[in-house]
């Protein structure tokens, strides 16, 4: 039955654990409503940075709302992903009430709101929060803290075994061994914190510092831990994926063979139902469109080869192919998160550059970049449109598409910018566009 607090009627919710586990009973009523409520075409979205239930579910409501009047002949159902990552109290959401997105604090210390959310992402780990929390407020100046404040957050995100989650944090893969461990987690959490710091203090893409000072590495000490969170969750989204939505999308195929499935996630979301793909059980062709908003992993993630190693290819190779239609990526150039943040946290060890000036972002973009802020990557035959190109002539019927979205994902402040800047009528057309429901 649909949720009377949601303005999409039917709408379901799908629940998993962090392991890629569902809530039974949920699943049970999403597999059972589509055949009784004779959906033809189910539009399944995955939030991204957020566990909240009520945030998430407002995401969907905002972004949905306008689905029926935009078709209102199609008979379309809708699911809403629930999976549990978490977002720092801090970083603002364009739209949002500030009750769900608060105003940033001057000095980066950990509120109680991030607090709560740590404890509940990371349970059973109290201590090593309150351990964080202490340095971020006293800020103690020798280098050895900030050591020490780096091994207390590796400790908080590591994998607890056994589990399947450390089997999806790789973007690449090169021989069969997959490469994810970012020089934040093997080098030194002293100069990653001032990298952090730096880049926390310039912004700009033109390299113009707009604060003449040093910055303080402990200002960079907070943006290691929300960047260490966000690989924790980049590691869940992929298992929730593959091994959660993507198995239940394959029932569904059994049960209902003529539903049509439309997979739409945003930042991590992006990345949970592009590994939902690699989930699909064999012969499964009833995902007719992807739509990425901001996906917050590898613009690499779907080549065969990559530029700078040939040996080397992304760790979703291929997996556009299951899809029965478009992989459509939306990007814009005003994502800070994963303009500057997201290159600099998923720099592999070994690399010394610092982050200042506009010449080694570019060459940190371009290999470490997001598909967030400069689409799909290295994948040949790649279209790519603006947003309004898309909208009036259409999308290709296959392959994978970038769609430039910077004339409506444009707002938010540091660190994030855009990212979170998704709730416009012009990109729920554009889930529709690409799965050519009407």
């Amino acid at each position: 039955m649909a949720d009377p607090a949601m303005r999409v009627s039917p709408y379901w919710e799908l629940t998993f654990d962090a392991d890629g586990d569902p809530l039974g009973r949920a699943r049970d009523r999403l597999l059972a409503g589509v055949r009784e409520r004779k959906v033809r075409d189910l539009i399944v979205f995955a939030h991204g940075w957020n566990n909240d239930r009520s945030g998430a579910r407002r995401l969907y409501d905002r972004f949905l709302a306008p689905v029926p009047r935009l078709a209102p002949a199609a008979r379309i159902g809708c699911a809403g992903v629930l999976w549990p990552a978490m977002r720092f109290s801090d970083e603002p959401i364009p739209d949002f009430p500030r009750a769900v997105a608060a105003g940033a604090p001057r000095r980066p210390v950990l509120d109680k709101d991030t607090r709560h959310a740590l404890l509940e992402t990371f349970p059973g780990r109290a201590v090593l929060v309150e351990q964080i929390a202490r340095l971020l407020e006293q800020q103690p100046p020798e280098e050895a803290e900030l050591e020490e404040f780096g091994r207390l957050v590796r400790l908080l995100v590591e994998v607890v075994a056994p589990g399947p989650q450390e089997l999806f944090a790789a973007d690449t893969v090169a021989e069969g061994v997959p490469q994810s461990e970012p020089e934040m987690f093997a080098g030194s959490s002293a100069a990653a914190c001032a990298e952090f710091a730096r880049a926390l203090a310039d912004p700009a893409s033109d390299g113009e510092r707009r604060d003449l000072r040093i910055p303080d590495p402990w200002d960079g000490a907070h943006e290691l831990l929300r960047q260490a969170t966000y690989y924790a969750m980049k590691r869940r989204a992929g298992t929730v994926g593959e091994r959660g939505l993507g198995r239940v999308v394959g029932q569904l195929a059994e049960r209902a063979p003529e539903v049509r499935v439309h997979l739409v996630g945003h930042s991590f979301g992006a990345r949970l139902v592009s590994f939902a793909l690699r989930g699909l059980p064999e012969g499964v062709r009833t995902v007719k469109s992807v739509t990425l908003l901001q996906g917050a992993f590898s613009h690499y993630a779907f080549a065969a080869r990559l530029p700078h190693a040939p040996r080397a290819g992304g760790v979703l190779q291929g997996q556009q192919n299951r899809v029965d239609g478009p992989l459509v990526c939306c990007h814009s150039r005003y994502d800070t998160a994963l303009g500057t943040m997201y290159p600099l946290a998923s720099r592999m060890a070994g690399d010394s550059r610092s982050v200042a000036g506009p010449a080694v972002r570019r060459a940190l973009g371009a290999r470490w970049g997001a598909m967030g802020y400069g689409g799909i990557a290295a994948v040949p035959g790649t279209r790519a449109y603006t947003l309004a190109e898309a909208l009036r002539a259409g999308l290709p019927a296959s392959g994978c598409v970038n769609v430039d979205a910077s004339a409506v994902v444009r707002r938010g402040g540091p660190p994030a910018g855009a990212h979170s800047d998704i709730l416009h009528e012009e990109l729920a057309r554009l889930v529709l566009a690409a799965g050519r429901v009407r």
